[in-house]
């Protein structure tokens, strides 16, 4: 079996929070791996140190030189001024490399470098290239390779760089929360691709029905140190719990053992001192692990619930478009106390809109809105926490409230309300720009909660988020008496809370789907099952009429393969040419023997049907070439 990365007894502290120490793990070729760990344990860090881009403290790793790495970063850049084709053909990658050494030998008309590289343009099945980087560029919504790379959000640019990746058909492939500002039909497309491939993979995410379908081994980072275990999301969780369980009883056991030895060590004669040094020495080591705790700290959302009126909310023939773009058309609802509502669609349908119009951050084009005058809106937004360079974590909760009201009499500090997020006095006092990408979300997480909302608005909440906290804000969101509408990629999040869903279609079609997004996509399912079944027999024969009325639009394209068998060909008949010359001069001086002759002749007739058929489909392709 061949081992793809080794790392060994490594140590990585950030200041004085130590985030890994003597951490040690191996990946073999085809495992699809994944880490799981808190926020602010190094699990990015952990990726870069691997990718180069930092160094642990101690220890080290073994990364094999024969093999292809591709990396997707948390936060991926790129050269603004470059078009999206651009941005991906020139990535480094076996294809990309492959088919710049074929254009440079055709550029410097080298046949045997020719030679070889089409070989190896063969071998990587690199001919369709550009066909490939369309297929993904559209695959994750980026069908404009023309736009400029400068110019797309921050969720495009992760896609993007998902494409890169894919592309470039690494051997060993490290993703950073790669379903992060992807829409559900994508995620679901990644994982067919990665179930299908034979990529070995490392990766850090939060999606529990990722790591259950495509991770066959999942790595824990815990206390510091890291466990293995074999399986998915729903074995790690078992044996996660068997380990614990095993932990704590072997505990209990030390001490028991201590007890009695400290009996012992009581009983002994003060001069004996070189009597039984092995029962001293097993004292304590049975000492140090008796003292053993987990640290199994949880985040405690406890805060006050706003009380919320009968009346709520009432959209009325909400009415919408950006330019020619229908967003809603005719949308209406009244909400109820204690809906909990998710929102399904393709990027660009219009969800983070009807956020956005219900909190008034948005107008609409027509239609009303009614709103109770005791509802309060918590939006959590996709964008993130909004704060000052140098401003600290207490900082945050204080421009807000110094105490915040837990109901019934209660408060907490500021600095007790950050101690049940799990941001310690020593994490209180740093820069938020320090802060991990999940240490930032719950930060914003609490600024939301502390202001006692009754109408929550959650737009992709478990971005960066760990399961921990995940599964915490999960039961709060269970128990939450008044409304939660809710915009997330997370399909086990999302069949966890909601109760039914808005179904985003697309040109401002909006309908209420009576289940969760595993309900929804079995009833997808059910219905392409049937048209399927109940298909009509002429549509093929519709199709090709329509194509035959418009034979411009079926024109072949000129497609990546055919323009460098153009170029191959073209250069293939100038050295026949050149070849047929040289043996036409030779048959011509008079000077050659009767077995040369007749070699030469032959050599000639050969290359004269090798010009004939190779300018037949020279001609051909010319065609397209223009």
């Amino acid at each position: 079996m061949i081992t793809y990365l080794r790392v060994e007894n490594a140590s990585r502290n950030w200041g004085e929070v130590k985030m890994f120490s003597n951490l040690s793990f191996c990946i073999n070729e085809g495992d699809k791996v994944a880490i799981v760990a808190r926020n602010g344990t190094g699990k990015t860090t952990l990726l870069n140190i691997i990718a180069g881009k930092d160094s642990f403290d101690s220890g080290g790793f073994y990364l094999n030189k024969d093999i292809k790495v591709g990396y997707l970063e948390q936060n991926p850049r790129f050269d603004s001024t470059l078009t999206l084709f651009d941005a991906v053909y020139g990535s480094p990658g076996k294809l990309m490399e492959t088919v710049r050494e074929y254009e440079l030998a055709i550029h410097e008309h080298n046949q045997q470098s020719l030679h070889d590289a089409t070989a190896m343009m063969d071998f990587h099945q690199a001919w369709n290239l550009e066909n490939k980087i369309r297929q993904m560029l559209s695959v994750f919504k980026l069908e404009d390779e023309a736009m400029l790379v400068g110019s797309l959000s921050g969720g495009q640019i992760k896609r993007l760089a998902l494409v890169v990746a894919l592309i470039s058909e690494p051997d060993f492939l490290m993703l950073d929360e790669p379903t992060n500002h992807l829409d559900l039909e994508m995620i679901e497309w990644l994982e067919e691709y990665l179930l299908k491939s034979r990529i070995t993979m490392l990766v850090v995410t939060h999606d529990r029905y990722f790591l259950n379908r495509v991770c066959n081994e999942i790595i824990e980072i815990d206390s510091g140190a890291a466990y293995t275990y074999m399986g998915n999301y729903t074995e790690f969780i078992q044996k996660r719990a068997e380990r614990i369980t095993n932990k704590e009883i072997q505990v209990e056991r030390a001490q028991n053992l201590l007890r009695k030895e400290l009996e012992w060590m009581r009983r002994m004669p003060k001069a004996r001192t070189t009597k039984a040094k092995y029962r001293v020495d097993a004292f304590y080591e049975l000492k140090t692990r008796s003292e053993y705790r987990r640290n199994d700290q949880q985040v405690n959302i406890q805060v006050k619930e706003s009380r919320l009126g009968k009346k709520i909310l009432l959209l009325q023939g909400i009415n919408k478009k950006f330019g020619e773009k229908v967003i809603l058309d005719g949308f209406t609802y009244s909400f109820a106390r204690g809906e909990r509502i998710g929102i399904i669609g393709q990027n660009g349908t219009g969800k983070s809109t009807l956020l956005n119009i219900i909190t008034g951050n948005i107008p609409t084009d027509s239609g009303e809105i009614e709103q109770g005058e005791t509802v309060i809106f918590g939006y959590y937004q996709q964008k993130g926490l909004e704060f000052l360079p140098g401003q600290r974590v207490i900082d945050v909760i204080q421009d807000i409230a110094e105490y915040i009201d837990l109901g019934n009499g209660q408060q907490l500090s500021a600095m007790q309300f950050l101690n049940q997020f799990l941001f310690t006095p020593e994490m209180q006092h740093i820069h938020v720009e320090k802060l991990s990408g999940g240490e930032r979300r719950r930060l914003y997480l609490m600024t939301i909660l502390m202001r006692n909302p009754n109408f929550l608005i959650l737009d992709e909440p478990t971005n960066d988020l760990d399961i921990a906290t995940l599964h915490v804000l999960e039961e709060y969101l269970i128990s939450f008496a008044g409304c939660v509408l809710i915009v997330s990629h997370d399909r086990f999040f999302m069949d966890k809370i909601v109760d039914h869903t808005f179904i985003f279609e697309g040109n401002g079609t909006v309908y209420d789907f009576p289940g969760n997004y595993s309900d929804y996509r079995a009833s997808q399912k059910k219905q392409a099952a049937e048209s399927k079944q109940n298909e009509l027999p002429d549509k093929t024969k519709t199709t090709t009429t329509v194509n035959q009325a418009n034979p411009d639009s079926a024109k072949k394209k000129f497609s990546f393969k055919e323009k460098r068998e153009f170029e191959l060909l073209t250069a293939e008949l100038e050295s026949l040419e050149v070849e047929k010359k040289s043996l036409e001069v030779l048959l011509g001086n008079g000077n050659l023997g009767s077995e040369e002759l007749i070699k030469h002749a032959n050599r000639i007739a050969e290359i004269i049907t090798l010009i004939d058929q190779k300018t037949d489909r020279w001609l051909e392709l010319s065609e397209f070439a223009g």
